[in-house]
């Protein structure tokens, strides 16, 4: 596994933990990582982590609308 050191200014507070899940949250959403690459990036189980994607936003539901277009013009 790819190791990160990440700078965040001493003036924003969020622990270690929220900003792994942050981005573990944000990377799933962008189709970077599945839903059980997220988790486990997050420490978590799939369904835990299902449950905070809605905390940043983030639909569990990660489809984009045009392979949803596509794939209901094929009937």
């Amino acid at each position: 596994m790819k190791q990160v050191v990440l700078n965040i200014p001493d003036n924003i507070e969020i622990s270690e933990n929220e900003t792994i899940r942050f981005l573990a949250a944000k990377l799933y959403e962008a189709g970077k990582l599945s839903l059980g690459q997220a988790a486990e990036l997050a420490n978590m189980t799939k369904f835990t982590f299902s449950e905070l994607l809605s905390d940043y936003n983030v639909s569990l539901i990660n489809y984009p609308s045009v392979e949803i277009k596509r794939d209901a013009s094929q009937f």
